[in-house]
């Protein structure tokens, strides 16, 4: 599992400077490209394996202020199909958990403490547990997700819908 992730300061994109958005491609992308190159050519040696990248589903709608963070979670997904179909004949699956507003440190810094400006937005009428996403991961990990590869997995309430 690859779970490297920071926001930007939030800012449109015209005003995001260069140096942020080297820190956040660096965290977010490069980190999880880098874990996958190792893992990949380890369970290529053992005869296969799983992989579960973290991404968001800022990745598939974008978020105001968020351009950086968004558009690379947008980049991790795009990498998980990529690597998923190079791997496939290697019995490597790949895939994406796409978490949506989820009670962390990261959601306090994103509405600077006031969660209600998330939870406006839930369907669900509550931000994810951090366990739910978790939750997730096993089972697409597991024997019982054999046939998933290269899936993006929204686990956000409906955020995303």
């Amino acid at each position: 599992m690859n779970n490297a992730g920071l926001e930007n300061k939030g800012a449109p994109v015209a005003e995001i400077e260069l140096e942020e958005w080297d820190r956040i491609l660096d965290i977010n992308l490069r980190g999880t490209f880098v874990s996958m190159k190792h893992e990949l050519a380890q369970m290529g040696r053992q005869g296969g394996g799983v992989v579960v990248n973290t991404a968001s589903g800022a990745g598939n709608r974008g978020i105001a202020g968020g351009a950086a963070y968004g558009d690379f979670k947008g980049a991790i997904i795009g990498l998980t199909k990529s690597a998923a179909l190079n791997c496939v004949a290697s019995n490597i699956r790949m895939n994406a958990v796409l978490p949506g507003n989820i009670e962390t440190p990261m959601m306090d810094r994103f509405t600077a403490g006031d969660i209600r400006k998330a939870i406006d937005f839930e369907p669900v009428g509550r931000l994810g547990k951090p366990e739910e996403i978790a939750d997730a991961v096993p089972w697409m990990s597991a024997d019982l997700g054999a046939l998933i590869t290269g899936a993006s997995i929204s686990v956000d309430g409906g955020w995303s819908l």
